[in-house]
């Protein structure tokens, strides 16, 4: 007779795992509208109130920014209660300590932290045209939440597709080597995204006529700081790259490279040629979107490489193999 500690393998646990890389897309549909609001100017659509918008629960007659910073909090309403499900059905299925209860319930607390965060914009005025120091802090902030979520939401599939409660699947030690660079690789990326929000937010506020012109006002002393910041994301995502590659070295090194691996690879290449792109084109807000797009892509492919370097299994093994 099997152990009640024992997690469920079969029909069950197939369903929530699809359940939970469709609650992660939806997360992501949030994110890429929500940089439509910043992109648009329409982070003020609903006023200073939070969480009604403009003082109603449903706007009557709303302009086009009420209807775009709306649809967002919206659909930020409906991942909550995604999410809120995907969490009762994991503590359902799993046993107690299992890392996927720990992993979604680390996303509940980031998303309330999400809410929090989103409500101090609005509240402060940190929206629109304002070039606030306040402002650039919390987006940086915000931005960096929001992968930490998108992360804990990956890990969340993740663990809920291996049976790692089995006694054939007991973790095994991670190699020290692939450790540190899974590590390097997590915190270098979390620091190109949160770049990647500041340079994006500058060229949203600061557009440039060409890209000589762009160029040239990233060198200009008197060019507004968080336009002289723009150089941080390109910068930053050089040294992502480095870490994401030694990384990618390290597991190879041990035999482990697979179908992760290449995907990460892959959505590391399409960042860059969007990133030039990006640039080359003066980040107009279909770009924007779309450059935003890889980046969630690569960041889940490698949350979920580092995953499997840091909390290895006999099933990851096998899987990756």
């Amino acid at each position: 007779m099997a152990s009640p500690a024992v997690i469920r393998v079969g029909r069950d646990t197939r369903a929530v795992v699809r359940f939970a890389w469709i609650v992660l897309g939806f997360f992501i549909l949030v994110v890429l509208w929500g940089a439509v609001v910043r992109a648009s100017g329409s982070g003020g659509g609903c006023g200073a109130n939070w969480p009604l918008c403009n003082g109603d629960f449903v706007p009557h007659h709303p302009r086009l920014a009420t209807v775009i910073e709306f649809t967002h909090r919206s659909t930020s309403g409906i991942c909550t209660f995604l999410l809120a499900g995907l969490a009762i059905w994991t503590f359902a299925i799993t046993p107690r300590g299992d890392r996927a209860r720990r992993a979604v319930m680390w996303s509940v607390a980031l998303l309330i932290t999400e809410a929090f965060l989103g409500a101090l914009l609005v509240l402060r005025h940190w929206v629109e045209n304002n070039v606030s120091t306040g402002r650039v802090i919390a987006q940086s902030i915000h931005f960096t939440n929001t992968m930490l979520l998108m992360g804990a939401l990956a890990l969340t599939a993740w663990f809920l597709r291996q049976p790692s409660s089995t006694p054939a699947a007991q973790p095994i030690e991670p190699e020290p080597g692939s450790r540190g660079a899974a590590v390097l690789a997590v915190i270098a990326t979390i620091l190109m995204g949160a770049t990647g929000s500041l340079a994006a937010l500058a060229d949203t506020l600061f557009p440039s006529s060409s890209l000589r012109a762009g160029f040239a006002s990233d060198l200009a002393a008197g060019a507004p700081l968080l336009v002289r910041m723009r150089w941080l994301h390109p910068a930053a995502a050089l040294l992502g790259c480095v870490c994401v590659l030694l990384l990618v070295r390290a597991r190879r090194a041990r035999g482990l490279s697979g179908a992760v691996d290449s995907l990460v690879l892959a959505s590391l290449a399409l960042q860059l040629l969007l990133g030039i792109a990006d640039v080359l084109l003066l980040a107009p807000t279909w770009m924007q979107v779309l450059h935003l797009l890889g980046a969630d892509i690569f960041w889940v492919a490698l949350v979920v490489l580092a995953a499997s370097a840091l909390w290895p299994s006999p099933t990851s093994a096998r899987d990756e193999a």
